[in-house]
């Protein structure tokens, strides 16, 4: 094994960012043809926004250093200063983007609240804000996560509902894919049957499937010309990213379908942490690779398991004051999961 779990001994569950390229990737990252991406000239670069943008229904792609600047770019592209876009409470865009909305876009947020980060049609609807004039904010834009960080991994099964009902309002869907490829799998849908109805959606490339850096804008062609303008005003602009264009490539072709690996991995560190700790986390709603356990009735805090984990050569986080959460990655296999799972389980349950 060569990534988190390879020669350390280390087991680190943190997040499924924390792989390494393998030997295959290695070798199509250095192989790649390059050229300057800033005048449009990296062949990879090219290949693997034209690529991505045919597998997910639209017209363009735009190939980001990171989902955070993706989504910076698409919400700015849908939102015009000042509007407002709507988003679930924990949605990374407003809890993880360093409120960068607002700072570089000037954008404002509205939220509803719910289980697991989920559509909730209900409070959306009530949310919706119409052009009442020059006193109210109106919204622009409705964003979702799919499948949602800190819900757990879970999955948006609205999501069709809610696009019909934007529709039908005339509003844009702005849709944060970091891991979509994991909502693909686990639902057995194509990732085009949720992007192609998103005015604007971002795509992870280093989340999940193993490349080192990258997301992926899709849009309209319209929609990315004017993204790439922001994408090099904001200082992003790149120059022979094809080295990291082809790691892209590569995590396409090789590592969407053993996802479903590590959605069983996760089921197997929620059913043993659930022995631990009854109640903490309910294996069979771990839909895809993320586990949040609630450690509020054990007697421990986050902090207190994770660094006790840490010296027991795994690595864990928290998303909140007592709610652990472990990712499972392609470099953690399913020993390494097993292992870590129980190291944990030993830690809470003592």
């Amino acid at each position: 094994m060569t990534g988190a779990a390879g020669a350390t001994g280390v087991i680190d569950l943190r997040s499924d960012t924390v792989t390494r390229p393998s030997a295959g990737m290695l070798a199509a990252m250095t192989s790649a043809p390059l050229g300057d991406d800033v005048y449009g000239e990296d062949p990879t670069v090219n290949a693997l926004e034209e690529h991505v943008a045919g597998l997910l229904g639209h017209e363009a792609g735009l190939f980001t250093v990171t989902g955070s600047l993706a989504n910076v770019l698409g919400v700015r592209a849908l939102v015009p200063r000042g509007g407002e876009v709507l988003c679930e409470a924990s949605a990374h865009i407003v809890r993880a983007e360093l409120g960068s909305h607002a700072a570089a876009s000037g954008v404002t947020t509205r939220t509803w609240s719910a289980p697991a980060g989920l559509i909730d049609l209900e409070q959306i609807r009530a949310l919706i804000a119409p052009d009442l004039g020059p006193y109210f904010v109106q919204t622009a834009a409705v964003s979702v996560e799919n499948t949602h960080n800190f819900g757990g991994g879970s999955i948006q099964h609205e999501y069709d509902a809610l696009a019909d009902e934007l529709d039908a309002r005339g509003l844009p869907l702005h849709l944060d894919g970091a891991r979509l490829w994991n909502a693909a799998v686990a639902t057995g849908r194509t990732p085009a049957s949720f992007v192609s109805r998103a005015a604007a959606a971002s795509v992870c490339l280093s989340k999940g499937l193993g490349a080192p850096v990258g997301s992926v804008l899709v849009g309209s062609a319209e929609l990315i010309r004017e993204a790439r303008v922001w994408r090099k005003r904001l200082g992003a602009g790149w120059r022979q990213a094809g080295v990291l264009a082809a790691a892209g490539l590569y995590a396409l072709e090789h590592n969407v379908e053993r996802l479903a690996e590590d959605h069983a991995n996760a089921r197997l560190i929620a059913s043993v942490l659930a022995d631990a700790a009854p109640g903490s986390v309910k294996p069979d709603h771990v839909e895809t690779n993320i586990v949040v356990a609630d450690l509020a009735g054990t007697g421990k805090s986050v902090a207190e398991v994770v660094e006790a984990a840490r010296g027991g050569g795994v690595l864990a986080g928290g998303v909140g004051a007592t709610q652990l959460r472990v990712v499972t990655h392609l470099d953690a296999s399913a020993s390494n999961c097993r292992a870590a799972a129980e190291t944990l389980a030993r830690i809470i349950a003592g």
